[in-house]
């Protein structure tokens, strides 16, 4: 007999609670994933969670081995060095692509998306992430990089961002960087670009990468017992 498909809306509620769960710091870097708990928790049949966890390991949040099954991904040092680094690079010459070809258009996008994102409070009354937060920041990111002209290097710095927001995430639910202005950073970056400051701009998207990459390598350090190459 035929197996009957998940409904779709079924699999997409159980993905975002568990995807909530992995940016929110309450499912640990490298824990393995219990997809019957999992079941059991949201009364939902294990094939639904299963095709859930199965498109976040399509994303990179999670991994699947034969031996364990499926886990939170491995928060890795050098990983995370290599992805800083490929999006610095992209990004900021896809940025500056956009100074130089970007039309009034787009810069009155850049202006309003950042509007929205200076208006959004970026934690919740419980101390985590706010989703609406997440969504105005990647539309800010998206668009300062929407006036380029070319879509498949936009296309590369999308990708690349999607990468690095679960780092993201746990920069802020892990690594705790209480002494960052998240809010003074996008504003300069906003600020320069507007401006056509090509050299500005790119710098301070630059130092805005990195500066993420910087709190969860100090977090890793102060974990007892990690090595070079992974902190979970």
């Amino acid at each position: 007999m035929a197996t009957t498909p998940a409904k779709p809306t079924r699999v997409h509620e159980v993905y975002d609670r568990i995807r909530g769960s992995l940016l929110g710091g309450e499912l640990p870097p490298g824990s393995k994933l219990k997809l019957n708990d999992f079941a059991g928790q949201y009364a939902v049949s294990l094939s639904v969670v299963r095709e859930a966890v199965t498109r976040l390991a399509g994303e990179g949040l999670v991994e699947a081995s034969p031996q364990r099954g499926f886990a939170v991904a491995q928060l890795t040092i050098s990983d995370l060095q290599d992805l800083t680094r490929t999006r610095v690079l992209i990004e900021t010459l896809a940025l500056a692509e956009s100074i130089k070809h970007g039309d009034l258009a787009w810069e009155g996008s850049v202006i309003a998306t950042h509007h929205t994102l200076a208006h959004t409070p970026m934690m919740t009354a419980q101390g985590h992430v706010d989703p609406a937060f997440t969504l105005a920041h990647r539309a800010f990111h998206h668009t300062l990089l929407a006036g380029c002209g070319v879509s498949r290097l936009e296309g590369i710095a999308t990708g690349l961002r999607d990468c690095a927001e679960l780092y993201q995430h746990w920069s802020q639910e892990l690594a705790g960087d209480t002494g960052r202005d998240v809010a003074a950073e996008h504003r300069l970056i906003a600020e320069l670009t507007v401006a056509r400051d090509e050299a500005g701009a790119t710098q301070a998207l630059r130092e805005h990468i990195e500066r993420t990459t910087a709190a969860l390598v100090r977090y890793a350090e102060g974990l007892d017992g990690t090595d070079e190459r992974a902190l979970a």
